[in-house]
């Protein structure tokens, strides 16, 4: 059977996971802080602070903002779950909205139709690998009639004097747009290092800065620190000094700080990023060469003139089908052996969301792209064979249902 998704653990990781373990820190040490070093060097972004998973870092990071009830949070409805889950838990509103008829990302024009004097904060998502919009995001969140709507609630966000970007990039790592890498594009991005990402510590996520002045970074990243360390003074490595041992709890925080033992999988994984890049797109390449020509299939767009994807997802839709038809495809490919997956429910979809007044007929780009999408397997160790092997698992399905 071929997987999905399967994380790269070979002898490298293994044995710096060891050093880890035998190092005697397998909590935050030496590893997270070089890793967060690592991240901010490879983004060229302000700072970076590493969390254990994208979730609490974009909840931290909302909290920290002021994001609150009363306010209202645009995200795209085509998206994991965890991006409207972390603003709900805020009290927030999520605000939905389509997305392009071009590709998986976030329509600039419905999210201007959505922006009111609410709205503080908006979390494009990078679907794919893909990156979003962003000149037209950022043009948009500085125009005059934009900025006069806007309505601060706090010093941070008067600072700002507009609506803030915060990017979904849990997708993204190693992805760039007008040259710039992932990271170091919105105001702030939180990526992923899931089992399933490109990158992975396992579980863990990042937050990378890139806040205008005169937001001071090096007092964000300490805040941040003792944010997502209970709101504790000191971590475990700073109480190791002599004589270090009291602390403080400067407020009531969260717990979601990353482990060296992940850091030490993160920093052999970004060691070889390049190499992991390479693989995927060659990848990418070998399924469009198969698809492209054929009437029935829609291949995903992870290039353009100003953006390259990270490859994280091969995003290919079955054109003229229905949401039943694309089931039966995916069936007959897993009767193949060949693992494949669908890159996303569009929200209202769910339970969750729907019993609390999103619908899906709201949202028809988002729904006619999830009724005919299926994703392929992409992944560093897929061999050609492989790759041959998925290939004709798919037309042979294809072929059977239509």
């Amino acid at each position: 059977m071929i997987p999905f998704s399967p994380p790269r653990i070979d002898q490298k990781v293994l044995d710096e996971v060891n050093a880890a373990l035998i190092s005697g820190w397998i909590t935050t040490g030496p590893r997270t802080k070089l890793f967060e070093k690592k991240i901010s060097e490879y983004c060229s972004c302000k700072t970076t602070v590493a969390v254990s998973s994208w979730t609490n870092g974009m909840e931290v990071l909302l909290r920290w903002w002021g994001i609150g009830p009363g306010d209202e949070v645009i995200i795209p409805v085509y998206t994991y779950c965890a991006s409207a889950n972390v603003v709900f838990h805020t009290g927030a509103k999520a605000i939905m909205v389509d997305i392009n008829k071009e590709d998986f990302n976030i329509s600039i024009e419905k999210i201007k139709e959505a922006i009111t004097e609410k709205t503080k904060l908006i979390m494009p998502v990078d679907i794919g690998g893909l990156p979003c919009d962003y000149n037209e995001l950022i043009a948009l969140i500085n125009a005059p009639d934009i900025k006069r709507m806007f309505n601060p609630s706090n010093k941070k966000q008067e600072q700002l004097g507009r609506i803030l970007v915060a990017a979904d990039a849990a997708h993204s790592f190693g992805a760039s747009y007008m040259g710039i890498k992932s990271g170091n594009i919105a105001d702030v991005t939180c990526f992923s290092f899931h089992a399933v990402k490109n990158l992975t510590t396992a579980e863990g996520g990042a937050i990378c800065f890139n806040l205008p002045e005169p937001f001071n970074h090096d007092e964000i990243y300490k805040e941040f620190c003792i944010k997502i360390l209970h709101g504790q003074s000191k971590d475990a490595l700073s109480k190791t000094k002599k004589g270090a041992w009291k602390y403080d709890v400067i407020e009531p925080g969260y717990k979601c700080n990353m482990t060296d033992i992940q850091a030490a999988i993160g920093l052999i994984e970004l060691e070889r990023y390049h190499e992991n890049l390479q693989r995927r797109s060659e990848i990418f390449r070998a399924y469009d060469q198969a698809f492209q020509s054929l009437s029935w299939a829609i291949t995903p767009i992870y290039e353009t003139d100003i953006k390259t994807s990270s490859y994280h997802l091969y995003l290919l839709r079955i054109n003229n089908i229905n949401e039943e038809q694309r089931d039966s495809i995916i069936q007959s490919i897993f009767d193949e052996d060949v693992s494949v997956n669908v890159h996303f429910q569009p929200l209202p979809l769910l339970t969750a969301y729907k019993n609390i007044g999103y619908d899906i007929s709201d949202y028809p780009e988002a729904y006619h792209k999830f009724s005919c999408e299926i994703s392929l397997p992409v992944y560093y160790t897929l061999s050609d064979e492989d790759v041959l092997k998925v290939i004709n698992a798919v037309k042979n399905a294809v072929n059977k249902t239509l």
